[in-house]
């Protein structure tokens, strides 16, 4: 069988499995037609009396296998005899979030004029909004919203469909999320918002699209670090400066004082140093533990970044 680039493992193991205990050798030779797009094989074997949601030991359907290969043929058939839209696998999965997997804008269309769930979701949380959107699945996404999926809701880890945006760079998705009524400031279950995901990732594009539709550029996360602070601690000079120039504190401190000028004394960051000292960044702010950006970089032992703090501290 062919797999599309986007599926998970786990998936692929589902769908490679065919039989499952009881299973008369009918009901695998269903499901192994409907996998190939053997309509004619299909066809006779329903004629023949084999349930059409026969499913293999992980709750893997034919429609679902169909859908897995691109075959539209098989499964126009197959939802034409009965088969159930909305049938489960054991992970959770569907007939539609695995349509989405794969990117198969037709057979989502096609799955959704059948009653297809929007609000069935993995056992990961994830929907097929939040698929599509991980995978910049911009028409995908753009249809599922049109038939009512919402872009707020969220998986397991508390993330929206923004979120999965803002982690994979996919800037024209996210603006068409946003416009269908995403919200900027959803925060997943360590309190990030969007835009510090996409800061820590260092997608500035990303970062652009979300405090021009209006994100809070010093918003924090649970631990009280904002979007510079995740930027300079991952290294993100050009992420860093573009925060920066959009109007980030430099020295916004976290809920252990740690401000972004610490991170960047920790990261070894010359560039990044010398970008906040420019900037405005307070070299005499000290951290929970008494320390400044200088006691740090002593610490890292890089002499250009405490050379830099050294001349700050003189003024």
């Amino acid at each position: 069988m062919k797999f599309n680039k986007f599926i998970p493992l786990f998936l692929g193991a589902l769908l490679l499995s065919t039989a499952q205990a009881g299973d008369t050798e009918k009901e695998k030779e269903f499901r192994l037609a409907a996998g190939i797009g053997d309509v004619d094989t299909l066809s006779r074997l329903l004629d023949e009396g084999v349930p059409v949601d026969t499913a293999n030991n992980f709750g893997v359907t034919a429609l679902m296998m169909a859908i897995q290969n691109d075959n539209m043929e098989a499964t126009a058939l197959l939802l034409s005899r009965g088969a159930n839209v909305n049938a489960r696998a054991s992970e959770g999965c569907t007939a539609l979030t695995f349509a989405a997997e794969n990117g198969h804008d037709a057979l989502t269309a096609l799955l959704l004029e059948r009653g297809a769930d929007l609000s069935a979701k993995t056992r990961a949380g994830w929907d097929a909004m939040m698929i599509a959107a991980r995978y910049g699945l911009t028409d995908m996404v753009e249809q599922l919203l049109y038939k009512g999926g919402d872009p707020n809701s969220k998986d397991q880890k508390g993330r929206t469909a923004l979120h999965h945006i803002a982690e994979k760079g996919h800037v024209t998705t996210g603006a068409l999320l946003i416009k269908g009524g995403a919200t900027i400031e959803a925060r997943d279950q360590h309190g990030s918002t969007p835009l510090i995901i996409a800061a820590d990732k260092g997608f500035a594009e990303v970062i652009d699209l979300l405090l021009d539709s209006g994100a809070d550029i010093n918003a924090a996360d649970q631990d009280g670090a904002t979007a510079l602070i995740w930027a300079v601690g991952q290294d993100h000079l050009a992420v860093a400066e573009r925060l920066i120039y959009r109007g980030a504190n430099v020295n916004q401190q976290d809920k252990d004082g740690i401000t972004a000028l610490m991170e960047a004394a920790s990261v070894r960051s010359e560039d990044l140093v010398f970008l906040l000292l420019r900037n405005g960044a307070d070299a005499s702010i000290k951290n929970g533990s008494g320390r400044d950006a200088l006691s740090i970089a002593r610490k890292r032992r890089n002499k250009q970044v405490i050379s830099l703090l050294e001349e700050a501290m003189k003024n």
